[in-house]
């Protein structure tokens, strides 16, 4: 028996057909195409180092390799992926089906609808209620700007009530006056504060160098008297500027403020009875018929809510007006006659005349450094 040669030995491996009649006649080897290369890697380097014996006839003997290698091409080609699954393979090649687990199918599961409950069909009315009132706010607001323009291009025609406008007018101009004496009244307090500051600081200055100097101690003594009592009749006349100014301050930025708050809702009302007026008019000067109709009666409801919003915000325009003037009249007569009797006290050097005057206006002066007392305390 003689040895293959090594390249004999491939080609069986490999897969030579021993039962081809011209293999076995003309003693040439033929060779079965192998499916894949990639495929049969593993194989190929099992079989280089295997030999396998060839009969005196020419015939290869069969090992319990052979079936197994034939085992292991088959099992590749049938356990090869699955386009439509997905698998986990927890064995070999020619382990059992059990090690492939399959991980889905590629579909989507069906989901079961179920019926909606109370709690769906609250959300749902809660989502229509805020889906109308975005609604009515995007048509109020595109007739307003409609309205607005017209009327600043002069194409439209605006209500005017000539007394109330003249009133609301003069009521701006005179806080405009105002908050410029508020703001001077401020400057004056500071002016007065930095005042104070220096004549007790002159005053401890002079007390200090009486002691110091015998021959001046009367003159600088004396001095330092005197700027002591302008410190105190300075901060008096400080506690009445800072009643004055608080006075204004809430004149200013409280009661004409909420008056004039009312007066922009009266014309944001105004504009609304207006551009909805408008919209009435356009309609009734078109056909009729009878969808025209029902909108017609639609927009005579809308424009008969906005002119009763019109006329009320009107009526409490010009009752808080009066009631404005009024309490101006009454606050301002009190804060000038206190202003002018401190002021005049304060530089005609009376000192009980000033303090009187403090007193007829309940005014109480806190010592400097003192906390500023609470709410309850005030009352």
């Amino acid at each position: 028996m003689h040895e293959p040669a090594p390249r004999e030995r491939c080609y069986r491996a490999l897969g030579k057909d021993e039962d081809t009649p011209d293999a076995q006649g003309a003693g040439v080897e033929t060779l079965t195409p192998v499916p894949s290369l990639a495929m049969t890697d593993g194989i190929l380097g099992k079989a280089a180092t295997m030999e396998i014996p060839i009969h005196g006839n020419g015939e290869a003997g069969q090992l319990p390799e052979d079936d197994g290698l034939e085992q292991d091409l088959q099992q590749v080609m049938v356990s090869g992926p699955n386009l439509n699954e997905t698998s986990i393979v927890s064995g070999g090649y020619g382990g059992s089906g059990d090690g492939l687990i399959p991980t889905g199918s590629g579909r989507h599961p069906s989901h079961s609808t179920t019926p909606a409950g109370p709690g769906d069909e609250v959300a749902r009315g809660i989502a229509g209620e805020k889906f109308d009132i975005v609604k009515k706010w995007g048509i109020n607001t595109y007739k307003c700007t409609k309205q607005l323009l017209s009327e600043r291009f002069g194409r439209g025609s605006r209500t005017v009530d000539l007394e109330l406008e003249l009133q609301i007018e003069l009521l701006r101009e005179t806080k405009r006056k105002y908050e410029s004496v508020l703001q001077l009244g401020r400057a004056l307090t500071a002016h007065l504060y930095s005042l104070l500051q220096t004549q007790h600081a002159l005053g401890d200055a002079f007390a200090d160098l009486s002691q110091k100097s015998p021959e001046l101690q009367e003159e600088f003594g004396y001095n330092a008297e005197t700027q002591k009592l302008l410190c105190k009749n300075g901060e008096t006349l400080l506690g009445a500027v800072n009643f004055f100014v608080s006075s204004i301050n809430t004149l200013v930025t409280k009661t004409m403020e909420d008056t004039l708050m009312t007066v922009k809702q009266y014309e944001a009302a105004r504009l609304e009875y207006d551009a909805y007026r408008t919209d009435l008019e356009e309609l009734s000067l078109g056909p009729r018929d009878a969808g025209t109709r029902g909108r017609l009666e639609s927009a005579q409801a809308t424009f008969q809510a906005h002119r009763d919003k019109y006329e009320k915000l009107r009526g409490d325009v010009a009752i808080k007006l009066k009631f404005l003037e009024e309490n101006k009249i009454k606050v301002m007569h009190k804060q000038l006659l206190l202003f002018h009797n401190a002021v005049s006290a304060y530089f005609a050097g009376n000192q009980k005349q000033l303090e009187q005057t403090l007193q007829q206006f309940n005014i109480k002066l806190r010592p400097p450094g003192a906390e500023k007392p609470s709410w309850l305390e005030e009352q």
